[in-house]
């Protein structure tokens, strides 16, 4: 059954944001039959980067879950620009960079909050695998960046 993701976000009090373009050479978002693979998504608001630095020295962990949320957010809005979301049968993966304090060893709570954003979203299906990587610096200081892979119906989508 089709999940309503507008409908299921705005009972969550959350909506999409406009598509960030490109911080390099890239798209945001590419499909390939029933995939749709998402380029890595930074903590964005109003074009900006919301908060910058390393988890554990600038940035606090719980603070970072929640900006690995909105990458997980931005990472849909790039996936509907190229497929219905309405379409999406499965959260295949999600990887996560965590720019990292020397001694911060939580880069996988951090990245949980990408995977349980897409939990609640499709439910089961927004269950994927995925990966935590600590890293000494992101793209523009950003404190997190995710990427996402879905599974889209070929059937329902264009």
């Amino acid at each position: 059954m089709p999940t309503d993701v507008r409908a299921r976000l705005a009972e969550l009090g959350l909506g999409l944001p406009e598509v960030s373009a490109p911080k390099g050479a890239y798209v945001p978002a590419v499909r390939s039959g029933r995939y749709v693979f998402v380029a890595g998504q930074i903590p964005l608001t109003g074009g900006k980067l919301t908060a910058t630095g390393r988890v554990g020295a600038e940035v606090s962990p719980e603070r970072a879950r929640e900006l690995s949320r909105q990458c997980a957010l931005a990472a849909l809005a790039a996936a509907g620009s190229v497929a219905p979301l309405e379409a999406v049968v499965r959260a295949v993966k999600v990887v996560g960079y965590v720019a990292s304090a020397p001694g911060f060893l939580g880069q996988a709570t951090v990245v949980d909050g990408a995977g349980e954003l897409l939990a609640e979203v499709f439910g089961s299906a927004g269950r994927p695998v995925g990966s935590a990587v600590g890293m000494d610096v992101l793209p523009l200081d950003a404190p997190v960046e995710i990427e996402v892979v879905l599974e889209v119906d070929e059937e329902g989508g264009r």
